[in-house]
């Protein structure tokens, strides 16, 4: 498989990612290609010590998808995975999903099951998150978020990349449920924000990530929101322990939409300016 890390200013953790990658003895069953976009710090030079193993591709923009473009452009392998340069995931957990998606009757977007790593959070962040684990979104098909990998025939689903900056919502979204596949034997880990504030710039961005995403047929919608709220609630209302942790996140989940939404109509910068409190190197 060809396994695409697009990075912009990554020389903090760009090497926990990939050593966890090279030091497996199967790497060499992987074309590894790293996207240096932007970069104005030491991301080349380090993403350079892991060659041959790696290839690194620099362009001078200071952008995700254009970093997608110009990976698929240099990789020749499917299926191909795409993976953010501060995620932790393992070389088995994506061979796995090559194997999945070679399956002739298997999904055609797959990725390992996601955790959310709150152990540096403050206890508003880790209440979100304790819900957030509970929602339909999370539970039915969630791709993305960090990695997920595409068929031949899922990569031919779409063009060009869209100028978004949701990738991975938008490309979820191009699948129905049965096309998806979620690894529940392999995980991939995010960290979270370290406090409300962080996270709350972070989830407004997501936010309005979700709000730019093209007005494309394609694109399929999820169930409407009041029945995924009425779902949820159902599944607190039976835990009354999680009840203070709910309000925090009725509070977390509205106020990035607020937001996002704002943010749009004031056709404010869209610029991603992302947290740094979840890149920690140890």
């Amino acid at each position: 498989m060809s396994i695409v890390i697009p990075a912009h200013d990554e020389a903090a953790i760009i090497s926990r990612l990939l050593e966890s990658l090279v030091a497996d003895p199967r790497a060499d069953e992987c074309e590894i290609v790293v996207v240096a976009n932007g970069c104005t710090d030491a991301t080349v030079r380090i993403a350079r010590t892991f060659e041959p193993v790696v290839r690194v591709v620099e362009i001078e923009t200071a952008s995700k998808i254009a970093a997608l473009e110009a990976g698929d452009a240099a990789a020749t392998a499917f299926p191909r995975a795409y993976v953010d340069a501060d995620v932790l995931v393992d070389l088995p957990a994506l061979l796995a999903l090559a194997d999945l998606l070679d399956a002739g009757d298997g999904p055609l977007i797959a990725s390992p099951r996601f955790e959310v790593d709150t152990s540096l959070a403050s206890w508003a962040v880790q209440s979100h998150y304790r819900i957030w684990e509970m929602t339909d979104y999370r539970r039915r098909g969630h791709i993305g978020s960090g990695v997920y990998a595409l068929s031949r025939e899922g990569r031919a689903r779409f063009d060009a990349w869209p100028d978004v900056i949701a990738d991975d919502r938008f490309v979820q979204q191009l699948f129905t449920h049965d096309e998806r596949g979620t690894l529940e034997g392999h995980v991939f880990t995010v960290r979270s924000a370290r406090t409300l504030g962080a996270h709350l710039r972070r989830t407004t961005r997501i936010a309005r990530g979700n709000l730019e995403l093209p007005d494309d047929p394609r694109v399929l919608d999820d169930d409407p929101i009041g029945d995924r709220m009425a779902n949820l609630i159902r599944r607190v209302a039976r835990r009354p322990s999680l009840w203070p942790a709910f309000a925090v996140y009725c509070a977390t989940s509205t106020i990035p939409r607020v937001r996002a939404r704002r943010a749009v109509m004031a056709d404010a910068s869209r610029e991603w300016s992302r947290d740094d409190t979840s890149r920690v190197a140890a």
